[in-house]
C-alpha cells in the first residue's frame, strides 16, 4: 500500500472508531511503537502482538469523550505526522483528562514500521 493510502485509512480507522481493527492492515509484523515517556512498561513496545496489547489496554482503561483527529501531514514517501486532542476519562477513577499528542508514523515495504508519540 502507498504511504498516502496507508495515512488516510490510519486517519478514518481513528475517526471511525476502526484502530485497532486496522492493526493487521496497516502495521509490520515486527513494528515498533516508541511513547514520549516510561508508564512503567519502557518506552518502546516491539512487535504487531505487543501495539495491540498496547490498544487493548488503552480501551479497557480509557473512555474517549471527545476526540479530533488531524489530516495526515506527508513527509516525502516513507513517513506521515498526524495529531491527536483528546479529552477523555479513566473508566477507574472517573478522572477527566485533556491530551494532545503529535504521532510521527514511518513507513516500509507498505506498513507501518514504527511509530513515535510526542505529548503536549
Amino acid at each position: 500500500m502507498e504511504l498516502k493510502k496507508i495515512a488516510e485509512e490510519l486517519v478514518a480507522g481513528c475517526r471511525e472508531g476502526r484502530a485497532t481493527e486496522n492493526l493487521d492492515k496497516l502495521y509490520a509484523e515486527d513494528a515498533v511503537s516508541v511513547e514520549a515517556v516510561d508508564q512503567g512498561n519502557g518506552r518502546e513496545t516491539k512487535g504487531l502482538d505487543g501495539i495491540k496489547g498496547k490498544h487493548a489496554w488503552w480501551e479497557n482503561a480509557m473512555e474517549v469523550i471527545e476526540a479530533k483527529v488531524s489530516d495526515p501531514m506527508l513527509h516525502g514517501d516513507d513517513r506521515f505526522a498526524v495529531t491527536f486532542e483528546m479529552q477523555g476519562r479513566e473508566k477507574e477513577s472517573g478522572k477527566v483528562f485533556d491530551m494532545k499528542e503529535v504521532a510521527i508514523y514511518h513507513v516500509a515495504n507498505g506498513k507501518i514500521a514504527r511509530e513515535e508519540f510526542f505529548y503536549g
